[in-house]
């Protein structure tokens, strides 16, 4: 069933190539009403290479590290589209004050999404309580990034993973009980990992196969009534794609809780979305009515 109405919850501008006319010719053809424009803040000591090819390079640090994704960026594409998009920002926990960093943005620019949240830190560090739960009061939904600092080898060993971020599904629970009037919205490959039973015994980065019973992400959205997700990026459609059966089940049973988002360009989550052949009420809460539940969009 075709959307009314699209909402991407999740969206950068001025990287993979584009900039935000390349963004906004992008939403058009494929239906986008309006996109979350989300920030998303690197420490130098957090920087990666890897990520230099698609953000802007006019944000290269004298150190060589990179800025990340800057709230100036934002407001840039916002005033010259006006009503298509919504803008989010989230300082790093780290930063100094972070939390009145977030109240300026809120007042001078109409922030209404904390977001992204990606650091290398872990979600219940004392750091990050503190600026959830100001985000929390200042009623903005927090996007947190989760990429687990482990995977399995072969042998079922522990092994590194660098590019970690907010830790495991066990930092994010003690976040959730920690700041109960936030309301979170979890993405990325150590979140939807988590749909499946196996997540703690599977090596890979996005884990394939059947869905086995007893995926943490369903205690977790029974227990916690702040937690959403959106389904953006390659996490949330790989998730998915593992068990098409089921995935119209998740769908169907949370889809007050779950959020259309991309992350990136194209129609791939739109095309499978549809292809499941979802119920009207599942469509209209996934693509744009959970959106409109937690404020008004353009």
């Amino acid at each position: 069933m075709k959307p009314s109405r699209i909402i991407d919850t999740h969206q950068h501008v001025f990287w993979h190539g584009r900039d935000d006319r390349g963004l906004i010719a992008d939403m058009d053809e494929h239906g986008i009403d309006c996109a979350w424009l989300l920030t998303w803040e690197i420490a130098p000591g957090e920087d990666d290479v890897q990520y230099h090819g698609v953000l802007n390079p006019v944000h290269r640090r004298d150190d060589g590290t990179h800025r990340g994704i800057p709230l100036e960026d934002l407001l840039r594409a916002r005033d010259a589209f006006p009503g298509r998009f919504v803008l989010g920002y989230c300082p790093h926990p780290l930063a100094r004050s972070p939390e009145k960093l977030l109240e300026a943005a809120v007042e001078m620019y109409g922030i209404r999404v904390c977001g992204e949240w990606k650091c290398r830190l872990p979600f219940d560090d004392p750091r990050c309580l503190e600026l959830f739960r100001a985000a929390g009061a200042m009623n903005l939904p927090v996007v947190l990034h989760l990429d687990v600092p482990y995977l399995p080898d072969a042998e079922g060993k522990p092994v590194y993973q660098p590019n970690w971020y907010g830790g495991t599904v066990h930092n994010l629970e003690r976040a959730l009980q920690a700041c109960p009037e936030t309301v979170f919205m979890g993405h990325a490959p150590g979140f939807w990992r988590e749909i499946s039973g196996d997540a703690d015994a599977s090596p890979d980065v996005y884990p394939d196969g059947p869905v086995v019973p007893g995926g943490r992400l369903y205690r977790l959205f029974e227990a916690y009534p702040n937690l959403r997700a959106d389904l953006s990026a390659a996490s949330a459609l790989r998730a998915l794609a593992r068990d098409h059966r089921h995935a119209i089940d998740f769908l169907v049973r949370f889809r007050e809780r779950l959020f259309f988002g991309r992350d990136y360009y194209g129609g791939d989550l739109n095309a499978f979305l549809q292809g499941l052949e979802l119920d009207r009420e599942t469509v209209a809460c996934l693509f744009h009515r959970n959106a409109e539940r937690l404020f008004a969009h353009p």
